[in-house]
């Protein structure tokens, strides 16, 4: 199924015009479902990183696990929402990671420090697709290029739905020009075809949190 840029774009205006207003900044997501495809073979599996062009609309927490040199740079320079140094990390238990799983949307952390970081984060940022992104080579000049890149990034993976396996993901926010959310929506899109064909698209969908949902195609 292919998909048109003044469909999608029509398709979000309509979404956002017919959704009741909310106490609360409502993101607007898109839903894609797929068909004729058996998502149990590997190379047909969808995991990808997507750079929304016109960004998020909203924060993204980033947590920075690093040791004390470029801790006391990224103090400096305030880039990240939070700084864990080795000593920190080594102090988590289950619980704490947990709670910084739920808290932040991204790690970020040095390469010296992974094997800690999969060992004590791993059993509960892995499953949730959380593990951190190395800084390569660690320094603040690469952090602040991650974290840009990052504060504008959604993951899509396929899963399991009934009738069909989707991708969801988050475009923006209602407030976002509807052009910024149409821009965003095709980069998710193309993303998605980068995995998958043109006709393994099977129905195409965009919503606010609340809303109801409007068909794309």
């Amino acid at each position: 199924m292919k998909i048109d840029e003044n469909q999608l774009r029509n398709a979000i205006e309509k979404a956002i015009s017919n959704a009741k207003k909310r106490n609360f900044l409502e993101s607007v997501d898109i839903t894609i479902n797929f068909r004729n495809i058996d998502f149990k073979k590997p190379e047909n599996r969808i995991e990808v990183e997507v750079i929304l062009p016109k960004g998020r609309g909203k924060p993204v927490k980033i947590a920075a696990i690093v040791d004390k040199a470029l801790a006391a740079e990224l103090k400096k320079e305030n880039i990240v929402d939070k700084i864990i140094t080795k000593d920190e990390l080594q102090s988590l238990d289950k619980k704490a990671v947990k709670k910084l799983a739920k808290e932040f949307d991204y790690f970020i952390a040095e390469p010296s420090l992974m094997p800690l970081v999969g060992k004590i984060m791993g059993p509960v940022l892995g499953p949730r697709k959380k593990m951190p992104k190395v800084i390569a080579p660690p320094n603040i000049r690469t952090v602040k290029t991650l974290v840009e890149n990052l504060r504008r990034t959604v993951i899509l993976t396929n899963k399991k739905g009934k009738p069909l396996p989707t991708v969801h993901a988050p475009i923006g926010t209602r407030e976002m020009e509807v052009e910024e959310l149409t821009e965003n929506a095709m980069a998710v899109i193309r993303g998605v075809l980068s995995k998958i064909n043109e006709q393994n698209i099977g129905s195409v969908y965009v919503k606010t949190t609340m809303g109801p949902a409007v068909r794309v195609a």
